[in-house]
């Protein structure tokens, strides 16, 4: 909550928490872990298609790190990520028209999910692909943006099951849940 007040409090346009900061809090809760230290970096995303460049995100990441230096940021405006996807993950992607369409494009169904802490103390959440996956502790590959490959390197780096047992990892083109060892 403090790291959405203070994303809130410091930017000057809506802007959202996502991705892995969010499942690890919702994975945390669900299995009964005591609030740890924060993700390893807490993805800030909002949607600008008047400036694409990074230097604003740049900017706006300092911004955060100043006022809260403990949190390791990364802010992404999701209107210009095309721009540079292709040089960071060797694939060009079409941009997208908004900040839901964005998020409808990250690399799993569960991480598909961004939340705002609104002026009034209110959740806003924007979760185009549902909050299911998320809930139900299901990793599941999102071919929107994200190649197979891609899919199969994220499962094997975060080996999500390490720190939350509960959680089940499906494998492209499997039905059956697997455990993510078996990518390697």
């Amino acid at each position: 909550m403090a790291a959405l007040a203070t994303v809130r409090d410091t930017l000057p346009v809506p802007a959202y928490i996502g991705a892995g900061a969010v499942r690890h809090a919702v994975w945390d809760a669900l299995h009964g872990h005591a609030p740890e230290a924060p993700a390893s970096d807490i993805d800030v995303v909002f949607f600008a298609p008047d400036d694409v460049g990074r230097v604003r995100d740049q900017a706006w990441q300092d911004t955060l790190t100043r006022e809260a230096p403990h949190l390791a940021w990364d802010v992404t405006n999701q209107a210009g990520v095309h721009g540079w996807y292709a040089a960071s993950f060797g694939r060009a992607v079409p941009a997208t028209h908004s900040l839901a369409d964005s998020i409808a494009t990250w690399p799993e169904t569960a991480t598909a999910v961004a939340v705002r802490l609104a002026g009034d103390g209110t959740l806003d959440i924007v979760a185009p692909l549902g909050l299911d996956d998320l809930m139900a502790m299901v990793v599941r590959f999102n071919p929107a943006r994200a190649s197979r490959e891609q899919y199969l390197a994220r499962v094997a780096q975060k080996q999500y099951r390490c720190r939350w047992p509960m959680v089940q990892v499906i494998l492209p083109n499997s039905t059956p849940p697997v455990d993510e060892s078996t990518t390697e």
